[in-house]
């Protein structure tokens, strides 16, 4: 998806035109295939490390296009929101001290990117899912401006017909629907390359695929998004369902995501996965490709694929097959994409140790792993590793259910042992590596349960808003001190950033949506109840598609009770007390606002409303808790003037 001249899918003719190139570019895989073209001499590694950038409060910080200015590093490049960076990290001979040298590697330019975004007035973050995100931080206004971003929304948004609907149960659940790819964007990753040979590719490749469950499981690293504790690697869900056109209305047909792990093992070769993905998936995006392959082989020259790589862009299997040339000789990867980022550096290289050491380990143990094991076994030890991480259970290969941590600890560290140390990988680095996965398993301490961990410690302390701003900033100041994270304390609110700028914030940071509300043709004797019960002064009025219709008053309640004489049979129904098209603000309101808005409307309450849908409500009790941050923060004479 580097490529920068795309077009989005419009044209049947360019459509068809393309699906030509597409068709011709996996002959000429096949007859490089055939003629023995790859390089099989050398293995190499590689990684691509996905970023966030964050403002002092933790917040998304969309300021790619400064960063960009002042960047000279080819490596460095862009991702689909203003707030997402991205640097590729050169290839590595696998070998000897490979591991080392690609944790040197990442910290260098870990520290080059750091040092141009904090010259931006940012910093970065290394996680799978930033906790302090809100929805509006993902309009296509903070959409990166490259051709290509644009033709993938359109594009996506032709073929879905409508807006993404999004379903995530966990603790918490999340339902919401959005217009544009950039949810998407909420997923930052630490990607890994495994170059093969193309004799090796469909038992390396399915290796991969039996070991994807149990290496996610000791590496999550995602369990918020909006402030809900959903899947312990969120990811996995919220990225499949972001790129997913598929109906809801053909539940019968078996239809794949454009997400996705794959249907079954692979048998012979790498184009069957290729071939799949063109037969089930239609072109998104074309290029101009038109580079004739076969002519190009026929000239003894190496060609691009230029077609089949921009379409493989577009489809996103969790382990993806990938062609490549270095030194003009054409190669074949396997890049795993299961890995989320973070928490630190020395996290991830142990992710990727521990994974190239798997897939090397089952390749000496192992002829065929699908004789041992089924596709489908893989496959929901992957979900359930995303749904539960560390807490999951495995079919593994003797189809014994079993507990993650105890195939981990008792079966796989010592098969990644036996992997990396036939492929010379230095014994100090092994134990190094290995060691870190052994005690964050052994500890439970994932980036995840460190995430909830943090959020449970200072449940009933300071808004959600500063409890997920606390997490965030410690997370960015542990990671540059570097330490791995079954080391680090809890996150606590002293970790947040001085609430002093409150006037930075919005309404969703304070709004309460735990809702209690009533139909309008109910009655007052109920609305009385739940004020009592509940303890709340405003209750809500919505219909049945929960949209806002009025708003009911400890006040108003009051006043009708001290007026009426007697109470009609059946009760006085809502409607008869209730304010009217109350005022209403959406959640992105600028704190400050939504204050001075009350005060000049001398309203107690403001209900939160998105897309004509009521989200929430922040009344004056929740400003009381604001003002005092403001007052801690010494900057009350600045606030009460902009109040006044």
């Amino acid at each position: 998806m580097g490529e920068q001249n795309v077009h989005a899918d419009t044209s049947d003719a360019s459509r068809r035109a393309f699906t030509q190139h597409l068709i011709q570019d996996v002959r000429a895989l096949e007859a490089m295939l055939d003629a023995d073209a790859f390089e099989t001499e050398t293995r190499r590694i590689g990684a691509e490390q996905e970023l966030f950038m964050v403002d002092e409060r933790g917040e998304p910080a969309p300021i790619i296009e400064e960063v960009l200015a002042r960047n000279t590093d080819p490596r460095i490049v862009t991702e689909l929101t203003r707030f997402n960076i991205e640097f590729n990290m050169d290839p590595l001979v696998y070998g000897g001290s490979c591991f080392a040298d690609m944790e040197a590697a990442t910290n260098d330019l870990m520290d080059t990117v750091r040092e141009l975004v904090r010259a931006a007035g940012g910093d970065i973050a290394m996680v799978g899912i930033l906790p302090t995100a809100h929805l509006s931080d993902f309009t296509l206004d903070y959409i990166t401006p490259r051709p290509r971003y644009y033709a993938l929304n359109d594009a996506l948004n032709r073929l879905r017909g409508g807006p993404g609907q999004y379903q995530i149960r966990g603790v918490d659940e999340l339902f919401v629907k959005h217009d544009s790819i950039m949810l998407e964007g909420c997923n930052t990753s630490f990607q890994t390359h495994f170059q093969v040979t193309p004799d090796e590719f469909p038992r390396f490749y399915n290796f991969a695929q039996a070991i994807a469950a149990p290496c996610l499981a000791a590496a999550t690293n995602s369990p918020l998004l909006f402030g809900k504790r959903l899947w312990r690697e969120t990811r996995i869900a919220l990225f499949q369902q972001a790129v997913d056109t598929r109906s809801t209305n053909l539940y019968l047909r078996e239809m794949s995501p454009r997400v996705h792990f794959g249907s079954g093992w692979v048998q012979e070769s790498v184009t069957e996965i290729f071939k799949e993905d063109i037969s089930r998936f239609r072109v998104l995006i074309t290029t101009d490709a038109d580079e004739a392959p076969m002519e190009r082989l026929e000239r003894g020259e190496v060609p691009a694929l230029k077609a089949l790589q921009l379409h493989n862009g577009t489809v996103y299997r969790w382990n993806r097959a990938c062609y490549g040339i270095t030194d003009g000789k054409p190669h074949l990867r396997i890049e795993n994409r299961i890995l989320p980022s973070g928490p630190t550096v020395a996290d991830e290289i142990a992710n990727a140790a521990f994974w190239f050491g798997m897939v090397g380990g089952m390749a000496q143990r192992y002829d065929d792993v699908s004789a041992i094991m089924d596709f489908d076994d893989a496959h929901h030890n992957f979900i359930a590793a995303a749904r539960h991480g560390l807490a999951s259970q495995f079919v593994w290969l003797d189809g014994r259910k079993r507990p993650a941590h105890d195939v981990i600890l008792n079966d796989l560290l010592d098969l990644a042992r036996d992997g990396l140390d036939a492929r010379g990988i230095a014994t100090d680095d092994i134990d190094r590596y290995l060691g870190i996965i052994e005690a964050r398993v052994s500890s439970g301490q994932t980036g995840s349960q460190w995430q909830l961990d943090s959020l449970a410690s200072m449940h009933g302390s300071g808004s959600r808003a500063e409890r997920l701003g606390a997490i965030t900033r410690a997370m960015v100041d542990r990671q540059v001190e570097g330490a791995p994270v079954h080391t680090w304390p809890l996150a606590t609110l002293g970790d947040a950033y001085t609430p002093a700028n409150v006037r930075t914030t919005h309404v969703e940071d304070y709004m309460s949506t735990d809702l209690f509300t009533v139909h309008e043709e109910e009655s007052i004797e109920f609305v009385a109840f739940l004020m009592d019960c509940q303890r709340i002064r405003h209750v809500l009025v919505e219909d049945e598609q929960h949209r806002l219709v009025g708003l009911v008053s400890h006040r108003a309640l009051l006043r009708h009770l001290s007026e009426r004489e007697q109470t009609p049979d059946g009760g006085v129904p809502v409607r008869e007390i209730m304010v009217t098209d109350p005022v209403s603000i959406p959640p992105d309101t600028p704190t400050m606002e939504a204050i001075q808005l009350m005060r000049d409307r001398k309203i107690g309450a403001l209900p939160v409303v998105r897309e004509d849908q009521l989200v929430g409500i922040i009344t004056e009790r929740d400003f009381i808790e604001i003002a005092g941050n403001i007052l801690e923060g010494g900057d009350a004479n600045e606030a009460a003037a902009e109040a006044s």
